[in-house]
């Protein structure tokens, strides 16, 4: 390790864990909702949308924790 790398953590964060299942889950429900079947544009662009909401929601949770 020279002193231009960072110095890595003893043991990984339990964010990054819920991080990990999160993105599991995450694509599985991608397969599940954008799987082979065609839908309308509209009907992808709602759950496109409802997903970013949740996201963000997400995002602003884990931060408060």
């Amino acid at each position: 390790m020279t002193s231009a790398e960072p110095a890595r953590p003893a043991a990984p964060r339990e964010r990054e864990v819920k991080a990990s299942v999160l993105a599991a889950f995450q694509l599985v429900e991608d397969a599940h909702y954008l799987g082979s079947d065609r839908r309308p544009r509209r009907h992808r662009a709602r759950t496109m949308a409802e997903r970013a909401v949740a996201d963000r929601k997400l995002a602003r949770d884990l931060r408060a924790s």
